[in-house]
This record gives C-alpha cells, sequence and structure tokens, in this order.
C-alpha cells in the first residue's frame, strides 16, 4: 500500500487543482465556436484542445459554425433573488441563460444545471468567490449554446425547438447549502439551495408550470444536481407532463483511492458540513445511512429516485481518475502519474485497478439499470462530460457511439420511448468510436 502522503489536506488540494482543469474544459465546451475562435479564446492552449479533440471535430465544429453560427444567448440576473438571501458566494445574484422553444417544442422545457466541481472550506470559497463560480460579476453576458443546447436540428436532433436554460453555478454545493449566518470577515454565503429555488420560481413563472415535457439534466457538478433534485423538479410540474432526468458525468463513486483510504468521503463530508446541505438531500437516504453526509454521492440516492432518470458516464472518468482513484497525494511516488493523465499510458497492473473502478461503477449502477423507466450511456472514453461540447453529443464523425447510436440519439430514444436504452460498453480499449478522447 502505498504511503498517505501529508494527509487529508493534501488530498483536497489536488482534487481542488483538479477541478479547476475541469472549470477550464467545461468552460472550453461552452465557449468553442470554429477553429479561429479556439486561438482566440485559447491562445496557445488551443493547440491543446485540438490535440484533445482531434483534427475530425476541431475541422467538423468550423463547418457547422459556417453553415450555421452558434446561438449566443444573453444573461438574465435575479436581481429580486438577493432579498430571499438567493445570492451566489460572494452576494451576488444568481443567473441564467434561456433561449426561447418554438413550434412543437414551445411548451417543452431542458434545464441544464451548469456544473464547476465544489469549494469544501473558506479558501477554497474564497477563490471561487472570485471567478464566475461564485460570482455573477464573472460571468460575462452572454455564452453560446451547443451539444444539448443547441437550435439547430441537424446538432440536437430532439431538443433543438425547446425552451432551453442554462442555470449559472455560482454556489460550490450543488445547489444544495443553505446556512443563514454569514461571516462577518468573509462574507461568504452558502445558499445554493435558495439560488434552486429562486430559479425554479422565475422558471415556473415563464412557462414552465404549462410544461407539458421537460428534462432536467447537468454536467458534472450539474449533474449531481440533477440527481439530487430530480424528484423536486418533478413535483413542479403539471402532473400531466412527461418529466424525465438525465445526468452528465455526474455519478461521482464512492470508492477508495489507491492508497487504500476513502479520500473522497471525506471532501463531500466537508462541502455538506460547510454548506449546511443535509437537511436539503433526500430524506429517504439520510435517513438509513451513517454518517448522512454519504447521500451526496450519487450512489446512495439510486433507490430513493422515482422520477424517470438516465445516467450518461464514462466507465473511465477523467476527472474521478485523478481526483477519486488517484488524487495527487495518494502517489507520492508518482508511480501513477503517466497513467492517471492519459489511459494510454497505463501499464497493465495499473490498468487491472481501473477497470475494478469501472466494475464497482456498473455495479453501483445495477438500480437505474434494473429500474424499467431507466436509461443507461456507459461508454469507455477517458472524459468528463459530453453532453456540452458538440463534437461529442451529437457529430457524425466524432461523436462517442453506442449500438450505433451518438449520445444524443440515444437520449432522445430514452426520453420519447422509442427504444429501451441500457447501453453498458465493452472494457477499454474496446471501443473506436472514443477516438483520441483524454
Amino acid at each position: 500500500m502505498a504511503s498517505r502522503g501529508s494527509g487529508p489536506a493534501n488530498i483536497m488540494a489536488s482534487i481542488n487543482c483538479a477541478f479547476f482543469l475541469v472549470v477550464i474544459a467545461i468552460t472550453m465546451a461552452l465557449k468553442i465556436i470554429d477553429a479561429d475562435s479556439l486561438h482566440e479564446i485559447l491562445g496557445s492552449d488551443a493547440d491543446t484542445l485540438h490535440e484533445i479533440l482531434g483534427s475530425e471535430a476541431t475541422e467538423e465544429i468550423s463547418e457547422l459554425q459556417r453553415v450555421s453560427p452558434l446561438r449566443i444567448v444573453n444573461i438574465t440576473l435575479l436581481k429580486d433573488a438577493v432579498r430571499t438571501g438567493a445570492v451566489c458566494t460572494d452576494g451576488s445574484p444568481p443567473a441564467y441563460h434561456l433561449d426561447r422553444g418554438y413550434g412543437s417544442g414551445a411548451n417543452s422545457w431542458l434545464v441544464s444545471m451548469e456544473g464547476g466541481g465544489w469549494c469544501q472550506n473558506t479558501a477554497s470559497c474564497l477563490r471561487r468567490a472570485g471567478m464566475h463560480l461564485g460570482s455573477s460579476r464573472y460571468m460575462g453576458n452572454s455564452i453560446a449554446f451547443s451539444g444539448i443546447l443547441s437550435n439547430v436540428q441537424e446538432r440536437n436532433p430532439d431538443f433543438y425547438n425547446w425552451n432551453r436554460v442554462f442555470v449559472r453555478y455560482c454556489d460550490g454545493s450543488s445547489f444544495t447549502g443553505d446556512v443563514e449566518e454569514i461571516d462577518p470577515v468573509t462574507k461568504l454565503h452558502f445558499r445554493g439551495q435558495r439560488i434552486w429555488e429562486a430559479v425554479m420560481q422565475e422558471l415556473l413563472a415563464k412557462g414552465l408550470d404549462r410544461a407539458q415535457q421537460a428534462l432536467l439534466t447537468g454536467c458534472s457538478a450539474g449533474g449531481l444536481t440533477t440527481f439530487i433534485h430530480c424528484d423536486a423538479f418533478r413535483s413542479l410540474l403539471p402532473s400531466s407532463a412527461q418529466v424525465k432526468c438525465m445526468t452528465d458525468a455526474g455519478f461521482f463513486l464512492d470508492s477508495k483511492d489507491v492508497s487504500g483510504i476513502n479520500s473522497f468521503r471525506s471532501y463531500f463530508n466537508d462541502i455538506v458540513t460547510l454548506h449546511g446541505s443535509l437537511k436539503h438531500l433526500p430524506a429517504a437516504c439520510t435517513s438509513t445511512l451513517n454518517p448522512a453526509s454519504l447521500c451526496f454521492f450519487p450512489q446512495y440516492l439510486l433507490q430513493s429516485i422515482k422520477t424517470p432518470l438516465f445516467v450518461l458516464n464514462t466507465a473511465y472518468d477523467s476527472w474521478q481518475m485523478r481526483s477519486i482513484l488517484v488524487p495527487l497525494a495518494a502517489d507520492p511516488s508518482n508511480r501513477w502519474q503517466n497513467c492517471r493523465m492519459n489511459i494510454t499510458h497505463c501499464v497493465p497492473w495499473q490498468l487491472n485497478i481501473v477497470q475494478e473502478f469501472r466494475d464497482n461503477m456498473i455495479n453501483a449502477l445495477a438500480p437505474v439499470n434494473s429500474e424499467q423507466t431507466g436509461g443507461l450511456f456507459i461508454n469507455s472514453c477517458y472524459a468528463h462530460c459530453q453532453t456540452t461540447l458538440q463534437a461529442l453529443w451529437h457529430s457524425p464523425n466524432t461523436s462517442p457511439k453506442l449500438h450505433s447510436l451518438t449520445i444524443a440519439e440515444a437520449v432522445g430514444d430514452w426520453f420519447f420511448d422509442r427504444e429501451v436504452v441500457k447501453f453498458i460498453d465493452c472494457p477499454y480499449p474496446c471501443d473506436s468510436t472514443c477516438h483520441n478522447l483524454l
């Protein structure tokens, strides 16, 4: 067994480091428009993204943009929500982006919850308060909608003409925090649950209360939000509406790291404690588990979720490999350095451990697999988040596929009950549709 390094503090530091890398990746996924824009947005880092996605993906993005530019959607600030204490970490108002549906989708709603990690202590929350994940002051005026948020049928075949909402994430608790007190020194606010409620009330007033169809979704920490709030979302809408939930890269596994400890349990417990989240986690879970903070892990929520649920995840989620299975502090000798950054560099004994992680994830998803209304798309790519980037969501040449279906096609078949969709990929490295995703 490897040394534990200098303990939990180092493990949390490595998790936070990985989180900021994911923030960059998700931000790029939301703002990429074409190959030229990659350089405008990222400078020299554009070549890195090009290397990750491959030339086919970046060329295809360029062609799609030439034929039909991405929809740029302005931000809406909920200034009135400040009066109720529904505020970002720094006290600024929460925000969302709404692109109105039309035609057959005028009364259908897709609500996507932004991801971007969490903060578990004062220092990490202060860092977020100075960026868009903790303050609407840094969010900018607009974003480009792509992937599952696209308004072009060829890019988003089933949801293109729905009301599409992107809810900004600025609380650091997957929209669960609810602490009345404000530290007079740091001025930090922990009000994620209040933001959830304020945004939902705003959307209900804008027509969500008349929805005939609705899908709650989110990527990464937004995927965890979807697990936690799925049934609450269902309860807000008309009983006659078809309401479902789909999580992307949000199935964070309760697993030991390579040093043999459950370091991520401590991390999630710190988040739940700091933000006062426990009272807003499903009671059916918190009343049975000890510690109750385990209910921040999606696998312990599955039995209590009543709303039809689709889980999209890679069995080799790159963020989880770097933060749950092999956080830096669990590998002080750097034996895992090459493997954790690129699965193609794993040696056989490391791959055995990685494959065990995959098997544990699939076993933990058994309740979804056995549920008649459940859906699964568990592929074997080394990636994190697959719905917001067009090249992954629905693209002829670059999208990962299972049973010859893109992710968009599989999700659509499940939502509209066209087919049973419970796809679990063969173990790495069998899937050629992953291309060179890292």
